[in-house]
């Protein structure tokens, strides 16, 4: 009986292109849900926790204990020197040294109005 040699060259070749294809979708909906959490975007609603909570888990350790600024500049007097939509500017874009991205929106939303009371 003489097999032919092409067989399990085409079956090799059919197993490898339904692979692609399975992990390409696999990867498609993980860059999807990464591209969502990122915006924001996500289906499932975090709760946002107390400013001065959101405070000391993102922000206490430039700015200090009691807002008197220490390698990040003084905040006790920020609501005097900038507007609500500018501390949440600078929250969410960052300034300087300081970094982007160090709280959610909805955080960065909270805190700035918490901020811009201190006056």
């Amino acid at each position: 009986m003489i097999r032919n040699p092409v067989i399990p060259y085409a079956i090799i070749a059919i197993v490898g292109i339904v692979m692609v294809v399975v992990f390409s979708y696999i990867g498609d909906n993980q860059r999807q849900a990464m591209n969502e959490e990122e915006n924001g975007t996500t289906e499932e609603t975090e709760e946002v926790g107390e400013p001065d909570e959101v405070y000391a888990n993102s922000c206490v350790s430039c700015h200090g204990d009691d807002l008197s600024g220490a390698s990040g500049p003084d905040l006790t007097q920020v609501g005097d020197r900038l507007s609500e939509d500018e501390i949440e500017d600078i929250i969410i874009n960052g300034k300087g040294s300081m970094p982007d991205g160090l709280t959610s929106l909805e955080e960065a939303e909270v805190l700035a109005e918490w901020l811009a009371d201190m006056k």
